[in-house]
């Protein structure tokens, strides 16, 4: 009986490592937009930005906005896990036998100043890609924006997984 219950183990296992692969590469693969979705022929398999490609961009747009970007994720990244850092170090300071307030406090300023370093990236960022969209691309992702920071189920500016700005701030190599 155990022979038989091993090789229908196996079968399982082997059957749930695939589709565990085949989820993981779904998500890892990016998906490529439809040209006709957006009307861009030929150009939507570059750019890898979801908000761009729903944008728009061009070939030639998306020369000078990918740098910008790639520096732009770089330096949220840095202060995100800084931020997360942190906040494991408030954690610490109130699980501690007696808390310092004061510390806590200080330490939560710190997480503040953080998130405003990356409220200016993002400013800078927008100010410096605005210069390179279309008055109509620079409307519809300014009414993104618009939409986004009126919801109250997240922080603005950070997109739902997928949607939004949140492909912007996350470097897809990060995974």
């Amino acid at each position: 009986m155990w022979k038989r219950t091993k090789s229908y183990l196996i079968v399982v296992s082997v059957t749930l490592n695939v589709a565990f692969v085949a989820v993981w590469i779904a998500y890892a693969v990016p998906s490529q937009a439809h040209p006709e979705e957006t009307g861009q022929r030929g150009t939507q398999h570059t750019i890898w930005c979801p908000l761009h490609r729903e944008l728009g961009v061009t070939e030639e747009q998306w020369a000078q906005i990918e740098p910008r970007l790639r520096e732009f994720q770089a330096a949220v990244a840095e202060l995100r896990q800084q931020t997360g850092v942190k906040r494991s170090e408030v954690i610490d300071l109130i699980a501690a036998e007696e808390p310092d307030r004061a510390t806590i406090r200080a330490k939560q300023d710190e997480i503040l100043a953080t998130k405003r370093s990356i409220q200016g990236l993002v400013a800078e960022h927008l100010l410096a890609e605005k210069q390179i969209l279309t008055p109509d691309q620079q409307a519809k992702v300014f009414e993104m924006l618009r939409n986004r920071t009126s919801c109250a189920d997240g922080p603005p500016m950070s997109g739902r997984p997928g949607t939004g700005l949140g492909p912007v701030l996350q470097n897809p190599d990060e995974g």
